[in-house]
């Protein structure tokens, strides 16, 4: 049995509460604003939602019993890495702030994750125990997002193509799923292996 690797540590966690687009067609822009962060998450096979300290719950739009739900089977929960917010800015620029796609996790790493190196699944050490995300899929960049990156809504077919591109294969992240059926919480310092 292959031992686990060490990624790194929960150093962001939120919930997207509603769309982080807007309008139709070409005219449609993203905009992280709506955004919440949280200190612990609580994770279902329906998805994320935040657990807050008065005990008040918001839930994640890509959670299948959100109300307007953008969950399309495979994306209920999303995880990221800082690495890849650093090549995303040395490339964009510093407009591209920590946890603006919108990953509901984001684990502090020095080097680009791949999908290889994640494929398998990630593990989380809890407090109450390990939790593991499995079906890992990139997450593809959609054109709002890119032109967002290019801090341009009319950028040229050429220039977004290039962008996409370069945000695909995981640099934007990706997302998973719950692996068992037990709800399960993760906060702020939980460590994060590659199983």
């Amino acid at each position: 049995m292959t031992p686990m690797r060490f990624l790194g540590k929960i150093v962001r966690l939120q919930i997207q509460p509603t769309r982080l687009k807007h309008g139709e067609g070409e005219g449609r822009v993203y905009s992280p604003e709506a955004l919440m962060t949280a200190q612990k998450l609580a994770l279902t096979g329906a998805g994320a939602c935040s657990v807050a300290a008065d005990g008040i719950s918001t839930i994640d739009i890509h959670n299948s019993s959100h109300p307007n739900t953008r969950n399309h089977g495979a994306n209920a929960l999303s995880f990221a890495f800082t690495s890849h917010y650093s090549a995303m800015q040395a490339r964009f620029g510093d407009h591209l702030g920590i946890g603006c796609a919108g990953e509901n996790i984001l684990i502090e790493a020095e080097q680009v994750i791949s999908l290889k190196q994640v494929a398998r699944g990630v593990a989380i050490e809890t407090t109450q125990g390990r939790v593991a995300l499995g079906n890992v899929i990139v997450a593809t960049p959609c054109n709002s997002f890119s032109k967002y990156a290019l801090r341009a809504s009319s950028a040229t077919p050429a220039d977004v193509k290039e962008a996409l591109q370069f945000l695909d294969q995981g640099m934007r992240g990706y997302y998973c799923q719950l692996a068992g059926d037990l709800p399960a919480t993760v906060m702020l310092g939980d460590r994060v292996f590659a199983i």
